[in-house]
């Protein structure tokens, strides 16, 4: 906030002698006192001041107020009372600690009196101490039978605070303070400490800080609610009542652990290993509790259950434990022993319970009959008995299939278990038959026949096994029953081993008598076997060698053949021999002659009889040893694209295999280490990878193994894209002559029609007849023009991409054709000896242009230094520049031939240095092209008479009473297009040249072109129409206007010369600068000092200028 401060009085001040004449001495009347005041109160000092008559003011900590009552700068001071009486008490309203000072009320010397200082007075502030607070954690609970020291602090009071410390409203003694500085000057922080032993008891209860001092008359207190940990009760077991329990039962048991905080933490454990951790809270009834859903089983039998509870400051768990006792039948109940006996034999049973509490009585029974037994018991699993019963029993055929019992009862659940078996006694069959083919009937080997055994009687049923030759034939079908007995089917297919072979029938059970049944079969069969001979196992080529063939017992005598392939040989036959099953054994002889076809043949040997349609053969593979052979589709040539990868074959036959080839390329042979592209993955085939052109070829291998060498060639044939050059490049032809343009390729396959011609120069051209001549191809151009000339290019595709192409220049050489234009027979300049003239010639020629020089037919002289030669080719372009210096008239207006010559002839043009004049007319007016509205014209311009010219084009139609002109633009422009033209309309159009001395005559003598424009259609004739009659009135109008303008002054100069020349009025386009060149050479004489042009839009390109001349008037 603003503040002044003024300058307090000097206490010296008040010893000042009175001046003489002035009033009585000022006094204080009342002065200040020390005043106590509570915060936010109205503090008022007083000040009463007789006959003031200075300024009075007060000062606070020696530092002036200001003599303002409202004291500015100051919200809360003011002066009050009544000014009138001198009071000036000090009101400070809302007091705070900053007023807290010292302060005097002053009045300042004034002209009658000095000044004067009151008692110093205090205003003491009461500040009652802000809320306490507890200097601890809190937040952490205490744990019961701990000391904790209880730190309350007060803070920012005046005077210091006194602390009053209560827990659930009782006072806590023993309390020590002290005070420290505050948070500002002058403020006192009180701090309190006691040392507060936790109890249980003390969980929840209130601790409270209450703060007072003089400044107020309620404490200011804070309270914290204290959070005791303690242990919790012992806990107790609730549901168990009864000793024994039924296994299967389900107990629910709660156990219940009063008080604790934390509230106990629960849990169950059976024998050690923990059941449950699940428990529930009630914070209201102070308990934690824990059920325990428990399925008994035998296992529980004299389990200890367990409940534990602890917290967080337990010293140790708390439990409680409580042993139960099962009582639970046997899981099983078995039948020990075989129920199978045969008639007449003792049965030795048991009957066995597993562990049960209390252990079973067990009791036998056979049908209804009650057998006599004896028990035992033994301790069981999970604390129970196991009890075992033993009973013996002599069987006789009347107990099969009666029912034998076994009872176990429990007498502590009042539960029985029994289990039951059927018992069974065996008794022999009584009959056993067969059912076969007649044993004096022949049958075929492969024959299938069935031969069946029947068997009735016998408990069980018997059971029936076939033999052959007293061996066991274990291929019989599944034995079947009927009403009285049983059967088994034996399906034979017959066999050389089944003639004279006996089949034998067993029928047998558990009875331990066996009784049987067989018969013969007579079975005719082929060779059993067929075994083929030789002296040696390999054979050499041309070897002549000898095959034994022997075929095995056969029913009846078998004859023998022999086949080799396609052919049939017959052997020498031996006598024939008895052999194995009755039968007889034959042998035979053949010789063959080997060969390399023979390798790997099979010789058939083959035995057959009249009786059996089949017979038995087999066959000797030949095992011919000769040298490498080439087979007939061995390939002969490969064809690979380059940079693929070729795989030559080498199909190679050789006994013995081991054959090992070299292979040579161009007289050198392959070696896989020298490049890594060449491989063999296996002995006879050879791969190169990224095959290139250089590895084509015949390839020449030479295989050979321990019988011999042989030879072959296999031709590698790369084909690859072509690559193409010219053969010459350029090629010169003169003109009218015949040119051949070749190009040559490096390509494989050379196909027909692989080349092709390309004109890469602008225009069209006849490109003459395409041949081609193996690897080349040319281009033949007859009677070569100039157009002829140019770049060419030669393609070559042979199918395998890329293309290639090559480009040839064909250079057409004719004699030189010098530029003859109007623009170049003249050059004009100023003949004043000051100006510089330049004569251009450009000749176009080839082989090289040379340049002569002549003057009036005099061959110059280029040392004179007044004439300098420069000559520039560009292409077939060449220009010869002849610099006249300083021309004069008299020396230098002549006539210059320049002479253009090479190898093949010359051309010469005429130049004549002139004056500079006005420019020659143009030449070849023509029309380009004409729409509804505008026509584009072309003209060749003339000589420039030495100066840059331009072009104006006149135009008029038949209802015009005048001629437009119109300046072209571009200046020097060629072809230019007059616009807003009306359609339907016939116009004669004229072009002239003109520049700064003057202008030309109108081109082609004057002659005129005459257009019509084309008519236009729906609203675009509309408009053309109504456009041309506005531009119609107001042209008549501004015709009549200057008529009568004119002769309104004629009437006003009557003494003007007759002889006047004419005026011409001409208007042009306020797009184009008035230029100075605006002057007519018509046959109307013009008057230059009277000419003047009015400006009008002719709506054409920008910067034209459109001029309309009128009637002359006389002036």
């Amino acid at each position: 906030s603003n503040f002044w401060v003024y300058p307090t009085i000097p206490f010296n001040s008040l010893s000042l002698p009175l001046f003489p004449g002035l009033r009585a001495q000022q006094v204080f009347r009342t002065e200040p006192r020390n005043v106590t005041v509570r915060m936010g109160a109205t503090a008022v000092l007083r000040c009463e001041v007789l006959r003031a008559s200075g300024t009075v003011q007060w000062a606070k900590d020696g530092l002036l107020l200001g003599p303002d009552r409202s004291l500015p700068g100051f919200p809360r001071y003011s002066m009050i009372g009544n000014l009138k009486r001198g009071q000036y008490h000090l009101q400070i309203e809302n007091a705070q600690l900053e007023d807290d000072a010292t302060y005097n009320c002053q009045a300042g010397r004034s002209e009658s009196s000095q000044a004067i200082i009151s008692d110093t007075a205090w205003i003491n502030m009461l500040i009652p101490p802000s809320k306490p607070y507890f200097e601890m954690n809190m937040v952490e609970p205490w744990v019961a039978g701990k000391e904790y020291i209880v730190i309350c602090v007060a803070p920012d009071a005046k005077p210091e605070a006194e602390i009053t410390l209560y827990k659930d409203g009782v006072e806590l003694t023993g309390a020590e303070s002290f005070t420290m500085s505050g948070s500002e000057d002058k403020l006192l922080n009180t701090h309190a400490e006691v040392t507060v032993t936790a109890l249980s008891s003390d969980n929840g209860r209130q601790l409270t800080c209450q703060a007072k001092n003089s400044a107020h008359f309620r404490p200011v207190e804070t309270t914290v609610t204290m959070s005791v940990f303690f242990p919790p009760q012992p806990p107790v077991i609730l549901g168990l009542d009864r000793q024994e329990v039924k296994a299967g039962t389900t107990l629910v048991l709660e156990c219940v652990s009063q008080f604790g905080n934390p509230l106990a933490t629960l849990h169950w454990t059976k024998n050690g290993d923990v059941l449950s951790k699940t428990w529930e809270e009630d914070a209201v009834a102070q308990k934690s509790r824990s059920i325990l859903k428990l399925k008994l089983t035998p296992a529980d039998n004299q389990a200890i259950l367990c409940c534990e509870s602890v917290n967080l400051v337990s010293v140790s768990p708390l439990s409680v434990s409580r042993r139960i006792t099962v009582v639970f039948d046997p899981v099983e109940v078995m039948l020990l022993g075989s129920f199978a006996a045969i008639e007449g034999q003792e049965l030795d049973l048991s009957c066995y319970a597993s562990s049960s509490n209390p252990p079973v009585q067990i009791r036998w029974w056979l049908g209804n009959t009650e057998l006599n037994s004896t028990s035992t018991v033994e301790e069981g699993e999970n604390g129970g008995m196991t009890t075992m019963s033993n009973v013996t029993h002599q069987v006789s055929r009347e107990d099969n299939g009666m029912k034998l019992t076994c009872v176990a009862f429990n007498i502590g659940t009042k539960v029985s278990k029994s289990k039951s078996a059927e018992l069974s006694v065996y008794y022999p069959p009584q009959k056993v038959w067969l059912h076969v083919p007649p044993q004096d009937v022949p049958l075929r080997s492969g024959t299938k026949v069935r031969l069946i055994c029947f068997s009735s009687g016998g408990n069980p049923p018997g059971t029936l096994s076939w033999f052959k030759n007293g061996q066991p034939v274990m291929s019989a079908l599944k034995q079947t029953s009927f009403d009285k007995g049983v059967a088994q089917e034996l399906v034979l297919v017959l066999t050389a081993s089944d003639n004279m072979a006996t089949y034998r029938c067993d029928a047998t059970n558990e009875a331990e008598k066996t009784i049987s049944a067989q018969t013969k079969l007579r079975v005719q069969f082929p060779a059993i076997t067929m075994k083929i001979t030789a002296k040696e196992e390999q054979f050499h080529q041309g070897q002549m060698i000898t095959l034994e063939c022997e075929s095995g017992s056969s029913n009846p005598r078998a004859n023998i053949s022999w086949s080799l392939g396609p052919l049939g040989f017959q052997g020498v036959n031996q006598p024939h021999k008895k052999a194995a099953y009755g039968g007889f054994s034959v042998s035979s002889s053949l010789s063959l002659n080997m060969t390399s076809q023979h390798h790997n043949q099979r010789v058939i040997c083959q035995s057959s009889s009249a009786e059996l349609p089949e017979g038995a053969k087999t066959f000797f593979k030949l095992s011919v040893l000769y040298p490498p052979e080439f087979r007939p589709d061995q390939p002969m040539q490969i064809q690979v694209a380059e940079d693929d990868m070729a795989t030559i074959p080498l199909l190679v036959s050789a006994n013995p295999e081991e054959v090992s080839c070299i292979w040579q390329h161009r007289r050198e042979k392959l070696v896989k280490e020298r490049d890594l592209r060449i491989q063999w993955p296996d002995e006879f085939t050879l791969v190169i990878e990224n095959v290139t052109r250089k590895e084509a070829g015949a390839y020449n291998i030479e295989c050979a193994n321990e019988e011999g060498v042989s030879h072959t060639t296999i031709m590698l044939d790369v084909q690859y894209a072509p690559s193409v050059k010219a053969e010459k490049d350029p090629v010169y032809v003169n003109l009218g002559e015949t040119a051949d343009l070749i190009c040559v390729a490096d390509a494989n396959p050379i196909i027909s029609d692989m080349f092709s011609w390309k004109w890469l120069g602008e225009g069209e051209v006849e490109m003459g007849e395409e041949i081609q001549e193996d690897e080349s191809g040319i281009l033949t151009i007859r009677d070569v023009t100039r157009a002829h000339a140019g770049l060419y290019q030669c393609i070559a595709d042979n199918g395998m991409a890329p293309s290639a192409s090559a480009d040839v220049q064909l250079v057409v050489q004719f004699k030189p054709e010098i530029q003859k234009g109007v623009q170049w027979r003249k050059v004009a300049s100023r003949g004043d000896a000051t100006s510089t003239a330049e004569l251009i010639c450009q000749a176009e020629g080839i082989p090289r242009v040379h340049f002569s020089w002549e003057k009036n037919g005099a061959l110059m002289d280029f040392a004179n230094p007044r004439y300098e030669q420069r000559t520039m080719r560009e292409g077939s372009f060449h220009t010869s520049t002849v610099q006249v210096v300083n021309v004069s008239a008299l020396l230098d207006y002549a006539v210059f031939t320049c002479t253009a010559h090479n190898s093949l002839g010359e051309d010469k043009l005429d130049i004549q240095l002139v004056s500079t004049n006005h420019p020659d007319p143009p030449s070849s007016f023509r029309q380009v092209s004409v729409s509804h509205n505008s026509v584009t014209l072309e003209w060749i311009p003339g000589f420039d008479g030495g100066l840059q010219q331009r072009f104006r084009i006149r135009y008029r139609w038949d209802r015009s009473v005048s001629f437009l002109y119109m300046d072209v633009f571009p200046p020097g422009e060629a072809t230019f297009t007059v616009t807003g033209l009306q359609p339907n309309t016939t116009y004669n159009f004229s072009v002239n040249a003109i520049n700064a001395i003057g202008e030309s005559s109108y081109a082609d003598s004057n002659a005129v072109l005459t257009i019509t424009t084309k008519g236009p259609a729906g609203l675009t004739l509309y408009l053309t129409v109504a456009f041309t009659a506005v531009f119609g009135v107001l042209l008549v109008l501004n015709s009549l206007g200057c008529f009568f303008g004119l002769k309104w002054k004629k009437r006003q100069g009557q003494t003007g010369n007759s002889n006047h020349p004419l005026i011409y009025v001409i208007r042009k386009s306020s797009q184009s600068t008035v230029s100075n060149s605006n002057k007519y050479e018509s046959k109307e004489k013009i008057n230059t000092t009277a000419q003047r042009t009015l400006l009008i839009d002719s709506g054409s390109e920008t910067d034209s200028n459109v001029y309309e001349s009128y009637a002359a008037v006389r002036m």
